[in-house]
């Protein structure tokens, strides 16, 4: 019993001293848990108080504002109400708001358990939240909460918790009095033991056992490194998805193997102009994909040197540095005559591809001599991943349809190689597809891929298809793996995003200061309503369409003429293509005759840029808009869809969507449309101009969630990730000799 009192005092105290520690903090924390619930119900309550009060504010019907705080404050919690204006003088009040708490005092408040102060009536909780009503600040709403709630759950709290440490303390002593009666007499014969030697024997006997043991100790442990870092491929819910990740998948997963980008657009671009080279970003949604990748990953990126100066600026290896202000990586540039670009780029791959692939009703022109520079081109950029490869297995992420046949020229060298290829435009249908006269080259040459990806299920089930009625083949519809040519490829969705936080917006002006900003620029006044489009000028986005619903909205609600403006950026592209060069005329005059019909004075209703526009422009565009139209007749992704909703940290504007591009299967809060359906677009336009503040911050933070957790580094993470199983399977196979089931039922018989 005397050693049970030697266990159980020093316990008492060791319980006494964390019950000490301890009730204090969880009533701190309480206190916190609480505040927080009010500061939410803050924000409710002051949300939706928003219209109304801004509309009795307006009457000026003292009266009729008095009763409608009165009725809010029927709440129990809901001690007090105030409201001050833009001069901090308190000009409504409930008959319950006490004269201790002025305007000033209410806006000096910080948040979190400071906002909780003791007046004569108690606890209470301030808070003071500004209003807006049309962009105009409006005053401060101060809200009073009684928190001697709190206070009395608090003061419950602290019972509960001794009553709990009191019981714990009870249950551990007699656990403790129970062993210690029962172990002692095992622990002094131990003891006793090894006083005689016995300990030291056994000592001795697992140290002559130890080095035999130590291999079966380390394939343990690098059994569980493996099924817990498999375990987190898997479910990449736990993955928190920024740069680091990246790297972290090359060093755990892929051995920190090389990563090499090869695309025909290179993400910088150096051009000459007068004496000097200038540094331009092009406008495609594959650069602003890939490069944040490039950056976390720091490999090669092959490219096509397209630039008037990019031959100045290579070293001897045709490589060069980038980004210029804080170089981490190397764009290796391959070169190719005005002769091979016209019929590889301009021909095959933008003449014959791009139309078959995208649904905008223009008819898609083959040619033999096309072909031809088509698959030199390919060759060549297959040659330059082989040149660049440092190892026998590198990580080769090949980009769209320029580059089709490029991954079995790879594999065929590199037969090691982890090959991703990502298709960015939409995947026909087999009946469309086998209008391409090479069509099974352009198979065979995807297959040469470990994985091959889309943006969406259904491009991915197209393939498959056309695969399937096009070649012999194996196909696993289940997992959608293709075997062919003793090689498989994994067919699978990854749909594309952009980075978060997008280096784009950072340092921006504040979205007042950029409205205030582009208004000035086209002599338009501040509540001048401002919509927004960003594209490059090409017939698949629907660029016509969506000047004929601003057409369509002006016939329909002409109080919008004078006081709606719509902003088109549009980049030039392919110019040398006469359905390029008949889509700018066709823009150009949709622009003017809207003008000349609906424009007064120096009002325009479209203001049309066919010119390239920095990142930082742009940015400045989207926070300054209304809302932003994205209209494409039919589209993998479309990345301005997102990049508008990432610029929008104000949780304010409306984003228009078209239904046939894969953005719309993500971003549901945006208004979808049909573009072909002009009344329909038309309709959305008038939703977008008179949506209430409250409306659009719900469906913006909605958007920017999706946004935020589906960012490029998760779409770059799955992919590597999915390689990096793929490569696991493959050195499974090369260490079983490659046997299967079926292998083995063909020895058996």
């Amino acid at each position: 019993m005397r050693l049970s009192l030697r266990f159980l005092l020093p316990l008492a105290l060791a319980l006494a001293g964390v019950a000490y520690a301890v009730i204090p903090l969880v009533d701190t924390l309480t206190l916190k848990w609480f505040v927080r619930d009010i500061e939410i119900r803050v924000q409710l309550i002051a949300g939706t108080m928003e219209g109304p009060l801004s509309e009795l504010v307006a009457s000026q019907s003292k009266a009729k504002l008095q009763a409608y705080l009165q009725r809010i404050i029927q709440d129990e919690r809901l001690f007090a109400i105030g409201f001050c204006d833009r001069n901090n003088q308190l000009i409504y009040k409930t008959a319950t708001y006490p004269d201790s708490v002025p305007c000033e005092q209410a806006a000096e408040v910080k948040s979190g358990p400071t906002a909780v102060v003791r007046l004569a009536q108690g606890a209470v909780h301030v808070a003071a939240v500004g209003l807006e009503t049309g962009g105009r600040p409006l005053g401060r709403l101060i809200l009073l909460h009684d928190m001697s709630w709190a206070e009395r759950r608090s003061s419950l709290t602290k019972w509960y918790l001794f009553y709990l440490f009191a019981g714990i303390g009870v249950v551990i002593s007699l656990v403790t009095v129970l062993v210690a009666h029962l172990s002692w007499r095992g622990w002094v014969q131990g003891v006793r033991g090894m006083l005689r030697g016995e300990g030291l024997i056994g000592l001795i006997r697992d140290q002559q056992h130890k080095p035999e043991l130590q291999p079966v100790a380390q394939d343990l442990r690098a059994m569980i490194h493996e099924l817990q870092s498999d375990k987190r491929m898997r479910d990449e819910r736990q993955m928190s998805w920024k740069p680091a990740t990246l790297k972290m998948i090359l060093r755990d997963h892929l051995a920190g193997d090389e990563v090499m980008i090869v695309s025909n657009r290179e993400p910088y671009v150096h051009n000459r102009r007068d004496q000097q080279i200038d540094v331009q970003v092009p406008a495609s949604g594959v650069v602003t994909a890939l490069e944040p990748i490039m950056r976390a990953c720091s490999g090669v990126w092959i490219a096509h040197g397209s630039g008037s100066g990019d031959r100045d600026v290579v070293d001897a290896r045709n490589h060069v540095r980038v980004p210029p202000d804080d170089p981490a990586y190397e764009i290796r540039r391959i070169w190719m005559t005005s002769e091979e670009e016209e019929g590889y780029y301009y021909g095959f791959a933008n003449e014959g591809l791009w139309p078959l692939c995208h649904l905008a009703h223009v008819r898609p022109v083959f040619r033999s001599s096309d072909w031809t520079h088509y698959k030199a081109i390919n060759e060549r950029f297959a040659m330059t991943i082989v040149e660049e490869a440092k190892t026998d297995n590198p990580v080769v992420l090949i980009q769209d349809y320029h580059l089709a046949l490029v991954p079995k020229m790879v594999r065929d060298r590199l037969p090691h190689a982890t090959i991703i290829t990502f298709w960015h435009i939409p995947w026909p249908n087999p009946e469309s597809y086998a209008i391409c006269p090479w069509h099974q080259d352009i198979l065979e040459g995807l297959l040469g891929s470990s994985i091959l990806g889309f943006h969406t299920r259904f491009h991915c089930s197209n393939f498959i298809k056309t695969v399937d009625r096009s070649l012999e083949t194996r196909i696993d519809w289940d997992s959608s793996t293709i075997s062919y040519g003793g090689k498989l490829t994994a067919v699978n969705h990854y749909p594309i995003s952009i980075e978060w936080p997008s280096r784009m917006f950072l340092g921006q002006p504040s979205v007042p200061e950029c409205r205030t900003q582009i208004r000035a620029k086209y002599g338009l006044s501040a509540s001048h309503q401002v919509g927004i489009g960003v594209e490059r000028l090409d017939y698949t986005k629907g660029i016509l369409e969506r000047f004929l619903a601003v057409e369509r909205l002006l016939e329909l609600q002409p109080e919008w003429i004078g006081k709606l403006s719509f902003l088109q950026l549009a980049a030039p592209s392919r110019s040398k293509i006469d359905e390029y060069q008949h889509l700018g005329q066709q823009v150009t005059a949709f622009a003017d005759r809207i003008n000349r019909r609906f424009g007064r004075g120096t009002y325009q209703p479209i203001y049309l840029m066919i010119k390239h526009h920095d990142p930082e422009e742009i940015a400045i565009h989207y926070r300054a808009a209304d809302f932003c139209v994205v209209s494409s007749l039919h589209d993998g992704m479309n990345l301005v869809a997102k990049e508008f909703v990432a610029a929008r940290d104000d949780e304010q504007g409306v984003l228009i969507l078209s239904q046939f591009t894969g953005a719309a299967a993500e971003l549901a809060e945006a208004l979808v449309v049909n573009p072909y359906n002009i009344d329909e677009c038309a309709a959305a336009l008038q939703l977008a101009l008179t949506m209430p503040g409250t409306e659009q911050r719900a469906r913006m933070r909605s958007l920017r969630g999706i946004v935020q957790e589906f960012n490029v580094y998760r779409w770059a993470g799955r992919m590597l990730m999915d390689a990096a199983r793929m490569r696991q399977r493959a050195r499974v196979l090369r260490q079983t000799g490659g046997r299967d089931v079926r292998a083995a039922t063909e020895e058996f018989r």
